[in-house]
């Protein structure tokens, strides 16, 4: 089954999937957005890997909406300067963007999303505010990833792998919002994607 067909022009919804490119960052706590991208593109044949304003990206037609799908590549403290220049090219306005991302401030194996609000402690979220002047009308889908860390610095705790169990409860929720993440581009019906990811219990 196929994701939706190539198109050109505006896109309607930017998903902005963050994380760290480069292999020794795959499966850490701060790339959580990118393994969502990539559950999004196993389920529909989709391939993300035109190298564009410093992002991989993918422009796509579903559900009669236009979305361009993006991976920033800037390391995760610049991933807005990628989202302000692919703004200017296929995005107007910042309420269709869709940011998702790592959350080391709710417990791992939980979601949120929200219509908009504050960067909180993410440094990728900060940047893309700074980026947008200051704007905060964006949708986002945090993807949990804390735990009882201790005196551990934030730095090190964000870099770390997700192993065992916890590489579970992630896989499950990257999995789930990837669904919903579908289903929404279906309806377009944002309110119900809050309802069921903020509800979300790992089995």
């Amino acid at each position: 089954m196929f994701f939706g067909k190539k198109v050109t022009g505006p896109a309607e919804w930017l998903l902005v999937c963050l994380g760290n490119y480069g292999k020794q960052y795959e499966n850490t706590r701060h790339n959580v957005g990118f393994m969502a991208a990539e559950r999004l593109i196993e389920k529909r044949d989709l391939r993300c890997n035109r190298l564009r304003f410093r992002a991989l990206t993918e422009l796509i037609e579903f559900g009669g909406a236009r979305v361009l799908l993006m991976m920033p590549q800037t390391y995760m403290n610049l991933s807005g300067e990628s989202v302000r220049e692919l703004m200017g090219k296929y995005k107007e306005t910042a309420d269709g963007i869709i940011v998702i991302y790592d959350d080391i401030d709710i417990a791992i194996g939980t979601i949120r999303a929200r219509n908009a609000g504050s960067a909180g402690t993410h440094n990728g979220m900060r940047n893309i505010v700074e980026c947008l002047n200051g704007n905060t009308a964006f949708k986002r889908i945090r993807i949990g990833t804390g735990f009882d860390h201790g005196n551990v610095p934030l730095y090190n705790v964000v870099l770390s792998k997700v192993k065992g169990e916890n590489k579970t409860l992630v896989d499950a929720s990257t999995d789930f919002v990837a669904n919903e993440l579908l289903s929404f581009l279906k309806d377009g019906d944002f309110d119900k994607l809050m309802r069921n990811v903020n509800g979300f219990k790992p089995e």
